[in-house]
């Protein structure tokens, strides 16, 4: 299950992100895995989620994080939220690789990980491919 927190620049997203993070350190029995472009949430989430630098890893593009995202998850059974700032960014502000990552991430998540993506872009701004995880 992936759900969409959609705004433009500086509407709030990150810190919604931030409090889900939060409450999901104090909720989950499972591991809570945070992927986001270059590092800015390190002092601001709670240890207990295990936080991954994108440009770290050298992933740019939809493809790159798909293949990320599906190691990260084939290599820890016990993730049960996964949370990803900054969607846009890290594929390059492509909004059809943006509705591939996420439709392959829904396929291999499905509904035992629960899965929260911020995209920077107008809620009229959504292709329809997107829509679906508002």
């Amino acid at each position: 299950m992936i759900k969409l927190i959609v705004g433009s620049k500086g509407s709030g997203k990150t810190k919604t992100l931030i409090d889900m993070i939060h409450q999901a350190t104090k909720t989950t029995a499972g591991n809570i895995v945070v992927i986001e472009k270059s590092m800015k949430l390190t002092t601001q989430i709670p240890h207990a989620a295990r936080l991954l630098d994108v440009d770290e890893y050298r992933i740019t593009g939809a493809d790159k994080l798909y293949g990320f995202v599906a190691g990260v998850l084939a290599g820890n059974y016990d993730i049960t939220e996964l949370f990803i700032d900054g969607l846009l960014k890290i594929v390059d502000h492509d909004m059809d690789a943006a509705v591939r990552v996420l439709d392959g991430i829904d396929r291999i998540a499905g509904n035992s990980i629960e899965t929260v993506v911020t995209i920077s872009c107008n809620e009229d701004e959504l292709p329809e491919g997107l829509k679906k995880y508002r």
